[in-house]
């Protein structure tokens, strides 16, 4: 009787433990690229697809929000990856007003929708086709935690046994690896 008590509790909490919306998390059964979507937009319109990657432009309309998305690879739960850039865009309709101070340039964003089609606009003076998503779920990502390392950064559990009498280097420091790296660059 206590195991089935704990097996519940345990279940209750696995499904509760992301905030994340499920068509974000799941890719569709059949998966469409934005390069096969600009291909063969008559062909595919209509089908489901998952999208993401950093925001390049919002542009609030009367009754939706277009998102400007620079294309990046997606990992399993839906997280674009912000190493790597798949060099296509699209536009994501959104219905509603989306804050541009919130959805700001570069952050990333997942979108889960309907593809409607393809639209033409410039970017700059170059006039670029757009892979359009009528957008039914779509989640913000968190921006990524930057750390504040004092102006020198050394390692507090390093131990010298040879101090002070260790033999002359003709560098400031020892040869301790991998315990002692220089601080990694501010953002």
């Amino acid at each position: 009787m206590i195991r089935m008590a704990w097996i519940a509790l345990a279940l209750t909490l696995v499904g509760c433990a992301s905030d994340i919306p499920k068509p974000i998390r799941e890719a569709p059964a059949v998966s469409i690229t934005p390069a096969e979507a600009l291909a063969g937009p008559d062909a595919l319109r209509g089908q489901a697809v998952r999208w993401g990657g950093s925001i390049a432009r919002v542009e609030n309309r009367k009754d939706e929000t277009w998102i400007e998305i620079v294309e990046r690879p997606l990992a399993g739960d839906g997280e674009p990856d912000r190493y790597q850039v798949g060099g296509n865009r699209f536009l994501a309709k959104i219905p509603g007003f989306l804050d541009p101070e919130v959805y700001a340039p570069k952050r990333l964003l997942t979108v889960a929708g309907t593809l409607a089609g393809t639209y033409e606009r410039p970017i700059g003076e170059f006039p670029y086709r757009f892979a359009v998503v009528q957008a039914t779920t779509w989640y913000l990502w968190p921006l990524p935690l930057h750390y504040a390392y004092p102006p020198y950064w050394y390692d507090p559990w390093w131990y010298d046994p040879w101090y002070p009498w260790r033999p002359v280097y003709p560098y400031p420091y020892p040869y301790r690896y991998p315990y002692h790296y220089p601080p990694p660059a501010r953002r």
